[in-house]
């Protein structure tokens, strides 16, 4: 049988998932292989550094704007005027087929996800995603649990690593906004709404600026405003895509105040106390903001041939949302990596397998082009253990994979690296 090398070869299945998972799972020892997810921003320019072929940055249109995300392991769909039916979901391929990663969580459940996600969330609650700008972008909040549900979503903590792989240049702005200076007063932030439509409505002059670097990362709590910078961003965060923009003008472009509202109350538009008091304060105004949400990267795992380390760790009001590590094997080793649960996990550098799935990270992406670097391990895979192989010669295999809620009591606290 021809092997499909896009996803114009394959049929996409609605339903009746079980048997084509459970027959996959057999085939490659526990892991879904997937296709690559896209997504587009109107709002952003796309920063390159994806792997994406540049004749297709604009792939859903001009009006749609560039592709600047690819979406991993997701069953969260993006939050997007005009669009897709699929836009944000994850194709599982088998065969010359395709369905979506959440009809075969919603069929399959506990035996993907775990007994303990599936019964609390009934579904894959989470997901990542590159994000890859070439300037910064507005500064802005996600909601939390509370103030998402006023409007029928969920809140959305989300979490930063900056993957060398994809930041051998920082293009226009590698720096970022994160909250406000101490001392800042809720007048201050009202007056900058209340003068969205004079232009540069000054939010930044409140705010301060950390030099991105890659191979770090933070952890972001919902509420606190971020104006993240142009490094290439690996970002494992909850399953939502709720936001609001607090900044008028980025790079002379105009931010739209529905932006700002788009997951507010409808009868709260307008209403500026109300939009400011979206915004925690006392994370906001931290002074010790950095100590509190700044992460590098801490060994978990170690042999001659490999490393393994935690990149995003810690918890968000005492509870933890996710985790991701970041798995690093040298040519020709072989190990067995155990988890205590399912995770998706994209390859950023060399070649190899996993258990009997073929790895290889690739140099260039046609935006219908199949891969072979990102699949979803199940529970039972992951805790079993799943056998990585590098097959190169020359170059280290690189994984980043993420977790879910609650699945790694051993990880460090925050701050962990500093000892």
């Amino acid at each position: 049988m021809t092997q499909p090398r896009t996803t114009k070869d394959l049929t996409t299945r609605s339903g009746n998932v079980r048997a084509a998972v459970e027959a996959h799972l057999e085939e490659t020892g526990g892991l879904l292989r997937l296709a690559p997810c896209w997504v587009p921003r109107s709002f952003l320019q796309p920063g390159k550094r994806l792997k994406l072929h540049p004749d297709d940055l604009y792939a859903f249109g001009l009006n749609r704007g560039g592709i600047d995300e690819r979406w991993f392991a997701s069953t969260t769909e993006a939050a997007n005027d005009n669009r897709t039916e699929d836009e944000g979901l994850s194709y599982v391929v088998v065969g010359n087929e395709r369905f979506t990663l959440k009809e075969a969580v919603a069929e399959c459940g506990a035996a993907l996800i775990g007994e303990a996600i599936w019964n609390k969330y009934g579904k894959w609650p989470v997901y990542s995603k590159f994000f890859d700008n070439m300037g910064p972008i507005p500064h802005h909040m996600h909601q939390d649990a509370a103030q998402a549900a006023l409007v029928g979503q969920e809140g959305k903590p989300e979490s930063y690593y900056f993957p060398p792989q994809h930041n051998n240049v920082g293009n226009n702005f590698p720096y970022t906004f994160m909250g406000f200076e101490p001392g800042t007063t809720k007048e201050q932030v009202r007056e900058c709404i209340a003068n969205w439509n004079k232009g540069d409505n000054g939010i930044l002059d409140l705010s301060k600026a950390y030099r991105l670097k890659p191979g770090t990362g933070w952890l972001i709590d919902p509420c606190i405003l971020h104006a993240p910078g142009s490094l290439c961003t690996y970002e494992p965060q909850w399953g939502s895509d709720v936001f609001g923009m607090y900044q008028s003008l980025v790079e002379g472009r105009e931010v739209p105040w529905d932006l700002l509202v788009k997951d507010m109350p409808a009868d709260k538009h307008q209403d500026i106390d109300f939009i400011v008091d979206q915004l925690h304060w006392e994370k906001n105004v931290d002074p010790n903001f950095k100590d509190n949400h700044y992460l590098e990267p801490v060994v978990a795992e170690e042999s001659e041939g490999h490393v393994d380390k935690w990149i995003v760790y810690g918890k968000v009001d005492n509870f933890q949302y996710f985790t991701a590590k970041e798995l690093t094997l040298k040519p020709g080793a072989k190990v067995t990596v155990k988890d205590n649960g399912a995770y998706g996990l994209i390859v950023v550098a060399g070649e190899g397998h996993a258990n009997k799935l073929r790895l290889n990270c690739p140099k260039l992406i046609r935006f219908h082009d199949l891969t072979q670097d990102e699949f979803f391990a199940t529970e039972a895979a992951a805790k079993a253990g799943v056998v990585f192989e590098n097959t190169s010669e020359t170059e280290d295999l690189v994984c980043l994979r993420y977790f879910g809620p609650e699945v790694n009591p051993d990880a460090p606290a925050l701050g962990a690296y500093k000892k």
